[in-house]
């Protein structure tokens, strides 16, 4: 009744979640793009900045004749007439050197850049234009930034809506195939629902009180997370129920017993993942600073779900939450699990080295690693109206003319620029190698600062672009006359401050994360050993994850590259899921050793029990993410397959065979110094067992 009450109260008052796509939004104000943009927009306010292109073609393909660009001026003037929110200007544009396009610029208000606003004016404008061309031999496109958020919002619903129907699915059927029970089946996805509306209500809150901004592939990120990694946790919860169920327990001491027992499981992995999650708050990209607090408060809403809203409505069903199999009632002989439990025992070596190795070559994919920044074609289909007009504008005109670099020369000493200065400063840019062409395109009223236009020969996204832009810092730098400084703005420069961003966050998140999950690690085993060689299993299956990425989508697929953010968010996906399973694995095999095994027997039986979990649990996990690639973008495909392929390795090659072979290698100095592994001598039974009696475990490794 208190879930019911508390989730009616959050959804019913929960704020609505802001969103943006604009890059830009993703800086802080410490880099110099960001400063260029400030400046311009104080120097220059009434500055014309399009936000969209109108472009004009041919239905035919062919030149345009008279007739065809006084149709377009025609339409140009009636989108201008047509008084649109958030549209100020539509002006016409340059025609191509080739003849076979005209364009209209498009400005916006600065304000709602990014914005849903700014995308609803833009689908007007989009249907004005094509309802405007109706008539003539025209065909009229939208593209640009509004055109873009437009397309990326539809997108993204799509995505939404198709990883929704996918993970559905597969967490139905595969409860459904591992349980027989349609109860168990339909059961986690009615209670995570549940959830995951709190857990939205609950990071709209957040968004409002800390005035974040969320990015709309955030959502479908929580998605998955919510569903799958709660279902990892019903799960761990349901095996040791009905591990107590067949003990002889009644019903509510059975699931009293596995709260009390399986909690410390869950809640030692749910804090590794909100650990890795929070550890995003030191990025310096708005992006991923908002998706770790987002994704936190998520898998902390899951974490006390599993502990009450669950095992509270399990409790009240009984065990006919299993109906109508009756297989519950026999402990399983998992023959496949016991056979390579015995493979672990009896050469841990050999596996240890099998698996390293795997993991080890597969890592060096990553060695071609190459980043892209472009997160607007990166987050829609090429397909999409305004990736064909981004295409069309590059091939048509310069590559760069659809966002030229902004370069500002603006006084330091509050006296007006020389006029006499500027053709040298500007000549010093044109100079530099990839720039097409540089004019001053506007002085302040006061006299203070020049707007210096640079068009590039290449995209804003491209490298060419990067190295370009780099140089144009460079020289305007030193070029900048005594009494005045050089600020160098505009996409391309964005996405040079981006490369540096991430490059920050490399070194900064990884670590943090690395610690504080060790740390972790540490409290739960006892030990100042087994953290370090746990974390470095992890890390080997990171860069596994990451070089098969590279292999299938740079190599195999021919992209340019991968996402910019993938490697930060692949890499707390692996190591904070991966440690999970290395907990239930080796939290199972301390319990053996503690039964008197010996290291490498207690490796083969933690395999044999422990094993059918993580095999579930891992395969629902990594099937869940892998629905991002229903997504038809390559910022949620490239996410979806590095996450789930990263969780198959976690789960089928780390936890299964690498961390139990290496754990039997080291033997008893793996629980340094707390010797967690000795055999408990207490002298007495367990009550309702018999003196002697080695007590069965649950599968996911805990009492």
């Amino acid at each position: 009744m208190a879930w019911v009450i508390a989730a009616v109260a959050i959804v019913a008052t929960a704020p609505s979640l802001p969103s943006s796509s604009d890059e830009s939004s993703f800086l802080p104000k410490s880099y110099e793009s960001i400063q260029a943009s400030d400046l311009q927009q104080k120097a220059f306010p009434s500055a014309f900045t399009p936000s969209a292109f109108v472009l004009y073609e041919r239905a035919d393909g062919g030149r345009l004749t008279p007739a065809d660009l006084q149709a377009a001026r025609s339409v140009t003037a009636k989108l201008a007439a047509g008084h649109i929110s958030q549209v100020q200007k539509v002006v016409p544009g340059p025609p191509s050197k080739d003849g076979r396009f005209t364009m209209a610029l498009v400005q916006m208000d600065k304000g709602g850049a990014g914005q849903p606003k700014q995308a609803d004016a833009a689908k007007k404008l989009r249907a004005d234009a094509k309802s405007f061309a109706q008539g003539t031999h025209l065909k009229a496109q939208l593209g640009g930034s509004a055109a873009q958020a437009l397309d990326q919002q539809d997108s993204s619903q799509r995505g939404q809506q198709l990883i929704g129907i996918g993970t559905f699915v597969i967490i139905l059927v595969t409860l459904l195939i591992i349980f027989r029970a349609p109860i168990l089946a339909v059961l986690p996805l009615v209670l995570i629902g549940v959830v995951a509306g709190v857990a939205n209500g609950l990071i709209a809150y957040a968004t409002k009180l800390f005035g974040l901004q969320a990015n709309s592939s955030v959502s479908a990120i929580l998605i998955v997370v919510l569903f799958g990694v709660g279902t990892d946790y019903f799960l761990f919860l349901i095996f040791r129920y009905r591990e107590r169920l067949r003990a002889g327990d009644e019903p509510k001491e059975a699931m009293i017993n596995a709260v009390g027992r399986v909690g410390e499981a869950i809640a030692s992995a749910a804090g590794a993942v909100i650990i890795a999650f929070l550890a995003l708050l030191l990025s310096t990209l708005g992006f991923l600073k908002q998706m770790g607090p987002a994704l936190a408060i998520a898998v902390g809403a899951t974490l006390i779900a599993g502990l009450t809203l669950i095992p509270a409505v399990v409790s009240l069903i009984g065990p006919k939450v299993f109906w109508p199999s009756k297989a519950w009632r026999e402990e399983p002989e998992n023959a496949r699990f016991a056979a390579l439990g015995r493979g672990v025992r009896r050469r841990p070596a050999l596996v240890a080295a099998v698996a390293g190795v795997i993991m080890a070559v597969l890592a060096l994919g990553t060695l071609g690693f190459k980043a892209t920044f472009d997160m607007a074609s990166g987050s829609m289909p090429k397909t999409k109206e305004s990736m064909v007009v981004q295409s069309e504008m590059q091939s048509a005109y310069s590559a760069g003319a659809a966002e030229p670099t902004g370069v500002y020369l603006t006084s330091t000493d509050g006296k007006p620029l020389a006029k006499s200065e500027l053709p040298a400063f500007v000549a010093r840019i044109k100079g530099v190698d990839g720039v097409a062409d540089a004019r001053v395109a506007a002085l302040s009223k006061d006299g203070r600062t020049a707007d210096v236009t640079a068009t590039f020969t290449s995209g804003a996204a491209s490298d060419q672009a990067l190295t370009t832009v780099g140089e144009v810092r460079t020289v305007a730098h030193a070029a900048a006359p005594p009494g005045t400084k050089a600020l160098v703005g505009g996409m391309s420069a964005v996405y040079k401050d981006i490369d540096a961003a991430v490059n920050h966050d490399y070194r900064t998140v990884f670590p943090v994360a690395a610690v504080l999950i060790m740390v972790i690690l540490g409290l739960l085993l006892r030990s100042v050993v087994a953290p370090w060689y746990l974390i470095a299993s992890v890390g080997l299956g990171f860069g596994a994850t990451l070089g098969s990425t590279v292999l299938l989508f740079q190599k195999a697929q021919g992209h340019d590259g991968l996402m910019f953010m993938l490697p930060v968010i692949m890499y707390l996906f692996v190591v904070a899921i991966g440690t999970d399973y290395n907990i239930l694995m080796v939290a199972r095999l301390r319990e053996e050793a503690r039964e008197g095994r010996s290291p490498r027997d207690a490796a083969g039986m933690a395999v044999r029990h422990a094993g059918p979990t993580v095999a579930a649990a891992g395969f629902i996990l990594a099937a869940t993410f892998a629905t991002m690639l229903l997504a038809g973008n390559s910022l949620l495909s490239e996410m979806g397959f590095a996450v789930s392929f990263g969780i198959v390795v976690a789960a089928f090659v780390m936890a299964m065979f690498f961390t139990p072979a290496l754990t039997a290698l080291i033997g008893h100095a793996a629980w340094w110094p707390g010797h967690g592994d000795r055999a408990e001598r207490t002298g007495g039974a367990a009550p309702g067992e018999p003196t002697g009696r080695v007590r069965e475990l649950d599968p996911s490794g805990r009492r």
